[in-house]
């Protein structure tokens, strides 16, 4: 078997019906982040490809598997991955068990927190007040491109920026609010990643700065920011306590599901490991 680039998305979309994740949507439009399946045999007619029995999803440092599961494609380690760290989310228990097989002690187990996507829930006068209560010597900016290259040098907030290359791609696509305290950067709520209909918002805070409320700042800024464009501002949280931030700006939790964290340093690096034998 042989793993392959899928450029016809729609060919997979059946695959991923169902699956409420922006990220997988950015991919499907097009927007951002590569798509991968698996031929028997390589190469199989370009003109007339079957349709895949299983496929995923590389944006960013998530991989969202689907389908029949596939030692392959779980083992595959695409070239846009520019980090030893990835996370793997399964459609189903069986890709779990691959996951587990193919990284074992590499992979570690977490759970996620899905956030429901509710258009018409967000009260802006409240958001207003929320974004207005950021206090000196903080102050709420647009990420401009001053902002966007000081981001982009930060590693603990890089993530906020990180997915547009250029300044240029993120003031055509993305979207920003920051937290600055003396043209410095503190806090921030960002897209992550885009979509036809909306952004995956990605907020960080310097550590020194955390419990100020400037995270909730941030957000509010960004949520108010996006409906006025038109675009719907999705949450998808890694913890707790981003839920929590997340019901305060007006969202409602939805469900709590598994992934698994690939550190791609400690993997095995046996022929086992690499032949998969």
């Amino acid at each position: 078997m042989s793993v392959y680039e899928i450029t016809d998305k729609k060919s997979i979309e059946p695959l991923f019906e169902g699956w409420e994740k922006t990220m997988i949507w950015s991919c499907l439009q097009n927007y951002m982040g590569k798509a991968y399946g698996v031929h028997m045999e390589f190469p199989k007619s370009p003109k007339f490809p079957k349709p895949p029995k299983s496929a995923k999803i590389i944006i960013a440092d998530f991989c969202f598997l689907a389908g029949e599961e596939n030692e392959e494609l779980v083992r595959h380690w695409s070239e846009e991955i520019t980090s030893n760290f990835l996370i793997m989310i399964p459609e189903h228990e069986g890709w779990s068990q691959v996951i587990e097989k193919v990284w074992k002690g590499a992979a570690t187990r977490r759970t996620r927190y899905a956030i429901k996507k509710e258009k018409d829930i967000f009260d802006r006068e409240k958001l207003k007040e929320i974004a207005a209560s950021i206090e000196e010597p903080f102050a709420l900016k647009l990420i401009d491109e001053e902002l966007y290259h000081q981001i982009m040098g930060e590693s603990w907030c890089r993530d906020l920026c990180g997915q547009f290359h250029t300044y240029e791609d993120y003031k055509a696509r993305g979207i920003g609010v920051a937290a600055v305290k003396d043209g410095i950067v503190v806090s921030g709520a960002s897209s992550y990643t885009v979509y036809r209909e909306g952004i995956e918002i990605e907020i960080d805070t310097k550590e020194e700065y955390r419990r100020k409320g400037l995270a909730l700042a941030c957000g509010a800024g960004l949520i108010l920011e996006c409906l006025d464009r038109g675009l719907y501002p999705s949450w998808d949280a890694q913890n707790p306590g981003s839920v929590a931030l997340a019901k305060k700006l007006g969202y409602h939790f939805d469900h709590e599901y598994p992934v698994y964290e690939i550190d791609r340093d400690a993997a095995d690096k046996t022929e086992q490991f690499l032949t998969g034998k």
